[in-house]
C-alpha cells in the first residue's frame, strides 16, 4: 500500500498560493520581441469589466495570497488599475506593480500610485545598453524612461525591483547587466530565464551549459550585493546556491518567498479575461473566475493538485535530490517537450540517484 501523504496535505501551498499574477489587460505600447501576452496596443473588449474586477478582488481576498501582482500587457492602460490595488491593499494584501517603460508610466503621478497601497514597482531591463533595450522592447526611448520610472518610483518611495529576461542573444551581456544592478541599487534583481510561449520561441532559450556559468556568478553575488537576488523559471538556481552552502542544503536566498514555489505550486495566473493557470508561462487553461472562485480553482484542479506534488515529476527532475526545493521549470517543460511534467531541458545537473542507476 502506498503509504505517502497526498499533495493535499503534504505541500505548504495546498491551501493558497503565495503568488497571484492578475493580467488586468493585454493592451501595451510596446512590442517586446519576447512578450509572453503578445499584448496588442488597444484593450480586448473581453477584458474582465470594472465590476467583475473588484469583484475578484474580494475573492482574492478570502483566499489571502500574500502577494498580488498587477502585470499585462501593460496595467496601466487599465483606467481602474488603481481602484483595484487600493481595494486589494485595503483587503490586507501586498500590491505590486508591473508597468510598461511607456510615456504614460513616466508622465503619471507616482505619489498616486503609491497612494493607492503599491508597495512595489517591478520595471524590465533586457538589454544592458540603450541600444539593445530599446531593440529587444521594439520602441525607441524605453531604455530612458526605464531610467526615469526609476528615479520617479524612488521619490515616491516606492520599492523597486528589476525583471531581466536571459536569452540566447543577451546572456553574453550579464556582466553589464550585473554592472548596472549595482549603479542601481534596487531592493531585488529578478532574473527571468526564457520561456518558449508567446512571440518567444525555443531557439531563444538560453544554452544550458552557459546559463550553469552564469548561476554560478550570481550565486558569488547572494549575500553581498547591496541587492537581493531571485530568479523566474530558473528554479535550479537554488541548487546552485544549496550546492555552495548557501542558505545550508535548502539554498535559501534569504528572501520572503518560501522555497519550492514553482508554476502551479505557490503561484497562480489570472488573465484578462479571467482564465486560470498556473502561471503565465504555462498556457493551460483550468478554468475561469467568471464562473468559479480562484480559490476553488487552485485548490481543487487535477492539473493544480500535481504540480504541486514533487513526486509527480519526470524524467531527472522527478529522480533529483534537489526536487523539493526547485522542481524545474514546468513551464519550459512543457514549451518544449509538450509536457509540464517533464525534465527542465534548461538544466545540465545529473541527479545523484540517475548517476547510481546508470551504473
Amino acid at each position: 500500500m502506498d503509504m505517502r501523504p497526498t499533495p493535499a496535505t503534504a505541500d505548504p501551498f495546498a491551501n493558497k498560493p503565495f503568488l497571484v499574477f492578475w493580467e488586468l489587460t493585454r493592451a501595451c505600447a510596446l512590442a517586446c520581441s519576447h512578450c509572453r501576452a503578445e499584448a496588442q496596443h488597444r484593450r480586448d473588449p473581453d477584458e474582465l469589466s470594472p465590476q467583475e474586477a473588484l469583484r475578484l478582488v474580494d475573492q482574492l481576498a478570502e483566499l489571502a495570497p500574500p502577494m498580488l501582482i498587477l502585470t499585462g500587457g501593460d496595467p496601466m492602460m487599465r483606467p481602474d488599475v488603481l481602484e483595484i490595488a487600493a481595494r486589494a491593499s485595503a483587503a490586507g494584501i501586498r500590491v505590486g506593480l508591473s508597468p510598461s517603460a511607456t510615456a504614460r508610466l513616466v508622465n503619471y503621478d507616482f505619489h498616486k500610485i503609491r497612494a493607492a497601497g503599491i508597495e512595489r514597482m517591478s520595471l524590465s531591463l533586457d538589454g544592458a545598453t540603450r541600444e539593445t533595450h530599446d531593440s529587444f522592447r521594439g520602441v525607441t526611448g524605453t531604455f530612458d524612461r526605464t531610467v526615469k520610472a526609476i528615479e520617479l518610483a524612488r521619490e515616491a518611495g516606492i520599492s523597486l525591483q528589476i525583471n531581466t529576461t536571459l536569452t540566447r542573444s543577451n546572456l553574453h551581456e550579464f556582466h553589464a547587466f550585473r554592472d548596472l544592478m549595482f549603479e542601481w541599487k534596487p531592493e531585488m534583481w529578478s532574473v527571468f530565464i526564457l520561456v518558449p510561449t508567446g512571440r518567444a520561441g525555443a531557439d531563444d532559450v538560453p544554452d544550458p551549459a552557459e546559463l550553469e556559468s552564469v548561476f554560478e556568478e550570481m550565486a558569488d553575488l547572494v549575500g553581498s550585493a547591496p541587492f537581493a537576488i531571485k530568479t523566474t523559471e530558473g528554479h535550479h538556481f537554488r541548487r546552485v546556491l544549496a550546492q555552495r552552502g548557501k542558505g545550508g542544503a535548502t539554498g535559501r536566498q534569504g528572501m520572503r518567498a518560501p522555497l519550492g514555489i514553482r508554476d502551479g505550486r505557490g503561484v497562480m495566473f489570472i488573465s484578462h479575461t479571467g482564465e486560470v493557470s498556473p502561471s503565465g508561462f504555462l498556457p493551460m487553461i483550468c478554468g475561469n473566475v467568471r464562473d468559479t472562485t480562484p480559490a476553488a480553482i487552485y485548490r481543487e484542479h487535477p492539473l493544480f493538485i500535481s504540480l504541486r506534488d514533487s513526486d509527480a515529476l519526470g524524467g531527472k527532475c522527478g529522480e533529483c535530490e534537489f526536487r523539493t526545493i526547485c522542481g524545474g521549470s514546468r513551464s519550459r517543460a512543457y514549451g518544449l517537450t509538450g509536457d509540464p511534467f517533464a525534465a527542465d531541458p534548461a538544466c545540465v545537473y545529473q541527479p545523484r540517484q540517475s548517476l547510481v542507476l546508470s551504473k
